[in-house]
């Protein structure tokens, strides 16, 4: 197959742990043509959606571990697949290529994720699809509505819907001094949207980043522990990750998610399980391949990409 990878810069990524150098390197084992492009790359040019796209060659070694052909602008319906892994912030650079990507699909471009559903599901608001698998939840930019709720349970976390990586996540409770300040900051005095969900004490034993490819669960999810003194399981907090088997709870939710998020078109999505509640649905980059192969054995981008054949 010819597959091009739509990223940030190569030189940003992080080799022991970064997903798509996981998947590249999986590919390439795999005789696979690997190609790498930019956002920037992107262009609608003589009704087609091309891409300025480089013939990418891993050399096995570090630092130095890729090699570059001069880029050629090919058209995208060219590629067996593209593969969106452009990390977020989800803004309007990243909502326009979705838009050139949407475009390509209809000239033949085979796209994962979907350009269409990674826009529809906000990796926060996507939970409210899934309503019977969340903890009590608010999506507002009400302060009133926002103390109602913590008076309702006491002990809350609020964090922004565009954050990743733990980004602007806080925990409080009814008695915090600061509560009025950071609602006002993460409001921006009631200008931005905000979620509320009721705490999960749960969080002491891991946010499961809880894998979804072509519909299947991976059998193994990746428990981020907080470290000492922080709510936050995010690896980018300084977590710690640790693989283990599916719950009976994990695998009911990732299989009963799983039809309708193939059918939107979401070939990989990280579900976050914290305890039994979901709480985000990742579409935009699921990261943690690395993690659950290195510790479990089983490997996460042969899976991927044998999911991904099939389609095309």
């Amino acid at each position: 197959m010819k597959l091009a990878f739509v990223v940030d810069p190569l030189d940003e990524f992080k080799l022991e742990k970064d997903t798509t150098f996981a998947i590249m390197r999986e590919a390439a084992a795999q005789g696979h043509a690997l190609y790498a492009l930019q956002q920037e790359d992107l262009a609608w040019h003589k009704q087609s959606v091309t891409g300025y796209a480089a013939r990418l060659h891993l050399t096995g070694e570090t630092p130095g571990w890729y090699r570059l052909d001069p880029p050629l602008e090919t058209a995208l319906e060219k590629f067996d697949a593209v593969l969106m892994r452009k990390d977020p912030p989800f803004d309007m650079e990243y909502v326009y290529s979705t838009y050139l990507l949407e475009i390509a699909e209809r000239r033949g471009a085979r796209v994962f994720n979907r350009p269409q559903a990674i826009r529809d599901y906000n990796e926060k608001m996507a939970i409210a699809r899934f309503a019977e698998f969340t903890a009590p939840t608010l999506v507002t930019r009400r302060t009133e509505l926002l103390h109602g709720f913590l008076h309702e349970h006491s002990d809350i976390i609020l964090k922004p819907l565009d954050g990743m990586g733990g980004s602007s996540v806080f925990r409080v409770r009814r008695d915090d001094p600061n509560l009025n300040v950071i609602i006002e900051t993460l409001t921006s005095d009631g200008a931005r949207t905000i979620m509320a969900q009721r705490y999960i004490p749960e969080i002491r034993a891991g946010d499961k980043r809880v894998l979804v490819i072509g519909g299947e669960p991976v059998p193994y999810c990746l428990a981020r522990t907080p470290k000492a003194g922080e709510t936050r399981g995010n690896l980018a907090a300084g977590g710690t990750g640790v693989a283990r088997e599916l719950t009976a709870r994990d695998r009911l939710i990732a299989e009963t998610l799983g039809p309708q998020l193939t059918a939107a078109g979401l070939l990989l999505v990280g579900l976050d399980v914290i305890g039994d509640y979901l709480t985000e649905v990742n579409v935009t980059s699921p990261t943690c391949f690395q993690e659950i192969t290195q510790q479990s054995g089983f490997n996460v981008s042969a899976m991927l990409l044998n999911k991904m054949e099939k389609l095309i």
